[in-house]
């Protein structure tokens, strides 16, 4: 091949990547990027290490299931509330005392498990108190995104992007995690959480923020204000049945990370380091479905894109039931992870785009109870399910669940797109339509 010819194809491709991470050309949300991709590695450190713990010290799929309940309940119990303040609170602010908690509280479950005082008595209370964090955290998180985006063009991409630092550090943070637990032991973990806070604590302050003036309490009350927002997802029908789906999905097939170590241990006859590669895997095949996503170009089709991802990630969790070899399971946790992933983001692209903005983050709340919320009851779920039929018949149980309801949405596409076309329309997304003669 000549270089003259060479040399437009790599122009091309440098355009394709600058596009594909045009978000990051925002100072703000560079610095949150960075912060967060080593934040949340460390997350899911704590994650893989918190799991092993409780199997280690249990061996019991619903005692896994009763400590990831307590972490996630609060997401559910406090949604409706958290979203409220949210929409009143200065964000900024708000985050670096969100981040700052979270570090106490990884650095208090080093101290405990360092210390050998850890008990399945003091996992749960941490991880309540985890939960009460992130109930505020992450609607202040999806919310904070917007604030950073000046373009509502390129709200699409940094979503996609933030979905590649989770899955990134999510590709990441097992492997580490299984690597650590295996050589020092789950509290050193829970440390190395607890340090990696100080990289998105840094970069929240290091941010040039616009401060505008906090909300006042409306005079008919908080009950009212929850209600409002309620009623909004409520009434809207796209935002209904994205979060619906994204609900039974959370439901009967998230909770698949929680039976991870009977996985793991049991069915495959592995140790942490097994752990870590099937984390791993689905992390993998997250992260390239965000890729995928990151390189679309509009918003429009991620309604037809939903269901296909959900049936994905059901059809991922019904091979992985069935295998009983590591290579195998990996596969099919990379097509799950792509599956779950691709609908999780799609579902937030578009709601986050629909959304009014001065109802930004009570719909997050809601979106984020619909995905975290629920997960712990489908996390019980799972538990009690693989205590008395096996892990793999649970999960057969949870990937047909997927589908069907992937199915259903389905049927529905053509009256979600008409109702979500006028209001891209009224944004700009789509051009407006004449006036009739």
């Amino acid at each position: 091949m000549s270089a003259p010819a060479a040399a437009p194809r790599a122009e091309r491709g440098g355009e394709r990547l600058a596009f594909m991470v045009r978000a990051l050309r925002y100072r703000n949300y560079r610095l949150f990027f960075g912060g967060q991709i080593v934040s949340l590695a460390g997350n899911w450190m704590t994650s893989i290490a918190t799991s092993w713990l409780v199997y280690r010290l249990t061996g019991s799929a619903w005692m896994l299931g009763v400590v990831t309940f307590a972490g996630q309940v609060p997401s559910f119990v406090l949604g409706p509330f958290s979203g409220m303040v949210v929409d009143r609170v200065d964000k900024h602010r708000a985050l670096v005392a969100t981040q700052t908690l979270a570090m106490a509280q990884s650095f208090a479950l080093a101290a405990m498990t360092l210390s050998g005082r850890a008990t399945i008595a003091g996992l749960i209370t941490l991880n309540a108190l985890d939960g009460i964090i992130t109930a505020f955290d992450m609607p202040l998180r999806q919310s904070f995104v917007v604030e950073m985006i000046e373009r509502k063009e390129d709200l699409g991409n940094a979503i996609a992007l933030n979905s590649s630092m989770v899955n990134a550090a999510r590709l990441v943070g097992p492997t580490l995690g299984g690597i650590v637990i295996a050589w020092a032991g789950e509290g050193w973990c829970f440390f190395l959480d607890g340090a990696s806070f100080l990289a998105v604590i840094a970069a929240l302050l290091a941010m040039s923020v616009r401060r505008s003036a906090p909300r006042p309490p409306r005079e008919d009350g908080a009950l009212a204000e929850m209600r409002e927002g309620w009623s909004y997802v409520a009434g809207l029908a796209p935002m209904r049945r994205i979060i619906g789906l994204l609900a039974l999905v959370s439901l009967v097939g998230a909770p698949y990370s929680t039976l991870m170590p009977v996985f793991a241990g049991g069915v495959l006859k592995g140790g942490p380091h097994t752990l870590g590669l099937l984390m791993a895997a689905s992390g993998a095949g997250a992260l390239l479905g965000a890729v995928w996503l990151a390189a679309r170009r509009s918003v429009l089709g991620l309604g037809a894109v939903i269901p296909a991802a959900a049936a994905a990630f059901g059809a991922g969790l019904i091979g992985f039931a069935l295998s009983r070899a590591l290579w195998l399971s990996c596969a099919c946790l990379l097509v799950g992870g792509a599956g779950l992933m691709v609908q999780i983001a799609s579902s937030n692209t578009i709601v986050q785009t629909i959304v009014d903005d001065d109802k930004r983050g009570r719909v997050m709340s809601f979106f984020m109870m619909a995905f975290l919320g629920t997960a712990p009851f489908g996390s019980l779920l799972a538990g009690s399910l693989a205590q008395r039929f096996g892990a793999p018949a649970t999960l057969l149980l949870g990937g047909a669940g997927c589908i069907l309801g992937a199915a259903v949405f389905a049927l529905g596409l053509r009256e979600l797109r008409a109702a979500i076309r006028p209001i891209y329309r009224r944004i700009g997304i789509l051009p407006a339509l004449p006036d009739p003669a």
